[in-house]
């Protein structure tokens, strides 16, 4: 019997490891510096919105679904920042804007969750396939809330800030 269990703690360390490295690559999909790939979804009112024409200003590219509790608890502080920065000057972009992901999977509930969050930009997208979002995959996101915040140029500068992180990094970059 102690053979067996010899055996089977190696064997299950390694399937973690293997687990651990692969997780890792995915979340790490994307750096710093990276230039953002592109998005392409449709709006509620069944319209193309595309990631690139935000070209110019800086953008949160954020990932988000009315199912996750944490989603909407980060939403309280991106629509703070919103607020606060909408109409802010920066040194090297004409403006901010938010472009939202959502992986949801009904139409109603998301357009019910922005109405009662507050999301007030106009780039709201999905294609309610969930996980199965090509944007989720492309940007390697394998947990919500999620977020890339860009430069004028589309370069990622930082990613995952929640609380008033998103605020700090916002006011690095306003023009002094």
């Amino acid at each position: 019997m102690k053979k067996k269990s010899l055996i089977i703690i190696p064997v299950l360390v390694g399937l973690m490891l293997v687990a651990f490295i692969y997780s890792a690559s995915v979340t790490s999909k994307l750096k710093v510096g990276d230039t953002a790939p592109n998005i392409q979804l449709k709006s509620f009112e069944n319209k193309t919105l595309e990631l690139k024409s935000l070209r110019g200003k800086i953008v949160l590219v954020d990932f988000w679904a009315s199912w996750c509790g944490a989603c909407r608890k980060e939403n309280q502080n991106i629509v703070r920042a919103f607020n606060k920065n909408k109409d802010q000057k920066y040194r090297d972009a004409s403006g901010f804007t938010i472009y939202s992901v959502s992986l949801d999977t009904d139409t109603n509930i998301w357009k019910k969750a922005i109405k009662i969050d507050k999301l007030a930009w106009p780039n709201h997208v999905s294609d309610f396939k969930k996980w199965d979002t090509q944007s989720a995959v492309d940007y390697g996101v394998t947990a919500l809330p999620s977020n890339f915040l860009l430069d004028a140029d589309g370069k990622i500068i930082a990613t995952d800030l929640s609380g008033s992180l998103l605020e700090t990094e916002l006011e690095k970059l306003v023009k002094k």
